[in-house]
């Protein structure tokens, strides 16, 4: 099964106090689903025009897993915190399946 990752980048955040509250609320509710928290904050370098905002990357055992976090009541609540605070993009991906490497005579 491939793992499930959720990524987010931040376009603005109006009130980085209620963000902190958010995220006080939030860890929890993803790490109750197997989040793990792989890299979090503005990029070290940006490419091809894209914008220097903050992300967030979250592995967890399968997209499912991903979803329920997401969908859950507790993650729920913390979103709404974040209404008329924060302009984000939310995905969820698929990880990539781990295949051999290729042989020169493949």
């Amino acid at each position: 099964m491939s793992k499930g990752y959720w990524i987010t980048s931040y376009r603005s955040v109006s009130d980085p106090t209620v963000h902190s509250k958010y995220a006080a609320l939030a860890g929890p509710a993803i790490t109750a689903f197997g989040g793990r928290f792989l890299a979090r904050g503005m990029p070290s370098r940006t490419f091809e025009n894209a914008p220097d905002q903050r992300c967030v990357v979250i592995e967890f055992d399968s997209v499912d897993d991903a979803v329920a976090a997401y969908e859950s009541p507790a993650y729920q609540a913390a979103l709404a915190l974040l209404d008329g605070v924060a302009q984000r993009e939310v995905r969820i991906l698929e990880g990539a399946e781990e295949q051999a490497p290729v042989e020169a005579n493949d």
